[in-house]
């Protein structure tokens, strides 16, 4: 995440750069570029989460192609679970300025907060993997269960994940 602030705020023009200089100023610059940083910080988790949900989907196509009717109510299960992610990442509210605004979130907080965001991409790797094995064993009646199982659990912590991440945000109030 440092490199992503450090390259929206090594973008600014001369314009931005001069005003940083003005009392007070600074500041709402900083929490425009995290803004910004974190909208560009989203949409790349979006998209490699959509690319996973449309992963999911072909292999639930392949499923039915192949006889495996009986586990498409579990692959349904994760398709949601991965699909609600993406909606809740690409639909909530670009952070941090307005939360700042109302919530003042200190170093700790916004350490946590770049903790959540990495693991997002650790995330995808996993659920990554799960897609991988789970492909591997659509022929096998009986790993293809706890495959579809562990995609479930994997893109269930995703949506966990994005909810702590929120708590941060807002103190723990309920959406």
């Amino acid at each position: 995440m440092g490199d992503l602030f450090e390259k929206v705020t090594g973008d600014q023009d001369i314009v931005k750069k001069l005003g940083s200089y003005i009392p007070g100023f600074k500041g709402y610059i900083e929490r425009q570029n995290r803004r910004a940083a974190d909208k560009i910080l989203r949409e790349t988790v979006a998209d490699r989460f959509e690319d996973l949900w449309k992963r999911t989907s072909a292999l639930q196509t392949d499923l039915i192609s192949q006889g495996g009717i009986a586990f498409i109510d579990d692959m349904e299960k994760a398709a949601i679970q991965l699909r609600t992610f993406v909606d809740k990442i690409r639909t909530a509210t670009y952070g941090y300025s307005g939360f700042f605004d109302a919530v003042k979130i200190n170093e700790d907080e916004l350490a946590q907060l770049y903790t959540f965001d990495n693991a997002f991409f650790e995330m995808a790797e996993e659920i990554g993997r799960a897609l991988d094995n789970l492909e591997n064993t659509l022929n096998d009646e009986t790993g293809l269960p706890a495959a579809i199982r562990n995609l479930i659990t994997l893109a269930r912590q995703a949506t966990e994940t994005f909810n702590h991440r929120y708590e941060v945000l807002t103190g723990g109030e309920e959406k």
